[in-house]
């Protein structure tokens, strides 16, 4: 997944601190669903820096859609419920829904910075197959 000028679309705005959500709802720790490298949390911190949230975490989630089945999401998240997984990985919380949790497994989040691209990408080796934009899988 790339991301256009080193963003993340779709953040949200609603001003509950993660820490205190995740008190009150008892959300499960996640052990390792997806890997963030250090290079991609220095992104996500910078964007969290950006925002001047520091209690906001990345979601990363699997949903219906793009040409090969399933598409990954990538956003700021303020929102932990019972139905996710929360993990710390050098320094930025990492939430992920546990429906995606077996589409995840393995797999890496990266940044790159090339003359061809920009953004983060996600190495997933349990995906089957993906189509020639990189966006979805199957």
């Amino acid at each position: 997944m790339t991301a256009s000028a080193g963003r993340i679309s779709g953040m949200t705005t609603t001003g509950e601190a993660m820490a205190q959500t995740t008190q009150e709802i008892g959300v499960e720790t996640a052990q390792k669903t997806i890997r963030l490298t250090e290079t991609a949390a220095g992104e996500v911190q910078k964007l969290i820096t950006e925002e001047g949230r520091p209690e906001i975490a990345l979601r990363i989630a699997v949903q219906p859609g793009g040409c090969s089945g399933l598409r990954y999401a990538m956003y700021l998240d303020d929102q932990v419920s019972e139905k996710d997984l929360l993990e710390e990985q050098f320094g930025v919380k990492v939430v992920v829904d546990k429906m995606s949790v077996p589409y995840l497994t393995q797999a890496t989040i990266d940044w790159v910075d090339s003359l061809e691209a920009s953004g983060f990408t996600i190495d997933n080796p349990a995906a089957q197959s993906s189509c020639a934009c990189g966006h979805s899988f199957h």
